[in-house]
């Protein structure tokens, strides 16, 4: 990049979470200019009186639902925001939506329909729901229950999606219209994934495969509002049902190499201190 090169800015959602970090990483290593849209910076996902003053003036934007992409307010949202985007010029918009959930496909829809030049980045589960996300307590405590029984998923690094995100970007038209599905280059169990923790950090860790209503129970015990619990047993009914027990090549298609491992997480996150009781 020469210094008469004008940066381009990526609005990137989530720009803290799990993936949005990892974009935000990424595209700025790529030569972008990064503008976090969270609440703490004004811009609020429930509130489109926010959403102007996010994008105008920005190239593109990363869209990240916060709750779940397959839910009615994620279509509703994603929709929205997409064609307030396109009708302030900002046409390139990637959305990350989930490999295999049926509910994310009107979320990809409104989306697809908005007028943008649009990329669907449709993610495996994430290595890293069980360093970063709400898996670690139960990690933590030795024991793992979750609906999953022992169906194989080829868990991605969030990493990953950052990378195809920021090559998605900066490749011109070559991505736009593209739905990329990314998996990581092995499959799992849960069970497997819980033993390979278990290994690393040399801690006694137990899976207990559970029903998923059962497990919707006590997320409303947990005081998960009981709408919410429902639609999040609907998709894991749909997720876990081994429809996603399949490797596909778009990560090596997009970033020339394959994904990366499993295990590579799984060393990184002990090595922090992650699963320390």
């Amino acid at each position: 990049m020469t210094q008469n090169t004008v940066k381009k800015t990526v609005v990137v959602t989530g720009a803290s979470g799990r993936t949005g970090s990892r974009v935000a990483q990424a595209v700025r290593a790529a030569g972008f200019t990064v503008r976090a849209a969270s609440r703490a910076r004004g811009f609020d996902w429930e509130d489109p009186t926010t959403w102007a003053e996010t994008l105008r003036d920005a190239d593109a934007a990363y869209l990240m639902y916060p709750s779940d992409v397959g839910s009615p307010a994620a279509v509703e949202g994603v929709g929205a925001l997409a064609r307030e985007a396109v009708g302030l010029g900002v046409r390139r918009l990637v959305l990350l939506s989930a490999r295999g959930e049926t509910q994310a496909l009107p979320t990809e829809e409104a989306l697809t329909s908005s007028g943008a030049d649009w990329t669907v980045v449709r993610a495996a589960w994430f290595a890293q729901n069980f360093s970063e996300g709400p898996l670690v307590e139960e990690l933590r405590r030795g024991e793992l229950a979750f609906p999953a029984g022992e169906v194989a998923e080829p868990f991605l690094d969030v990493r990953d999606i950052g990378d195809v995100v920021a090559v998605a970007l900066a490749s011109g038209e070559r991505y736009v219209g593209r739905t990329l599905e990314l998996t990581g280059p092995r499959l799992l169990s849960f069970r497997d994934a819980v033993a390979e923790i278990a290994a690393v950090t040399g801690r006694e860790l137990t899976y207990v495969p559970v029903p998923a209503r059962a497990y919707g129970e006590a997320l409303t015990g947990f005081g998960v509002p009981p709408e919410e619990a429902e639609f999040l047993v609907e998709v894991f009914e749909g997720l876990l049902d081994g429809r996603n027990a399949r490797l596909t090549d778009g990560v090596r298609e997009v970033l020339g190499r394959p994904p990366r491992d499993f295990t590579d997480v799984v060393r990184e996150a002990a090595a922090a201190g992650v699963w320390k009781g």
